[in-house]
């Protein structure tokens, strides 16, 4: 579930493994480049997070991060 605090819209996945974290971390790169709109997002072994917040907004969360956390959604079925 993406939690909204402090202007960013984040979210945590956990994988079995790296391989898998990293594949998803692939998809939602096409994402951003579709999009435009990049993540801040680390990587340790099978977990991902992501934060998202719009620069140019005055780092604010709008309606972009929300149209691209709901494309993350879409990608696990959620």
């Amino acid at each position: 579930m993406w939690q909204e605090t402090d202007n960013k819209l984040t979210r945590s996945f956990s994988f079995t493994d790296f391989s898998e974290a990293f594949a998803f971390m692939t998809r939602v790169a096409l994402i951003a480049e579709k999009m435009d709109h990049h993540p801040f997002w680390t990587n340790v072994y099978n977990k991902v997070t992501i934060e998202l917040t719009t620069h140019d907004a005055g780092n604010t969360v709008t309606e972009k991060d929300r149209q691209f956390a709901q494309a993350v959604d879409q990608l696990l079925g959620v």
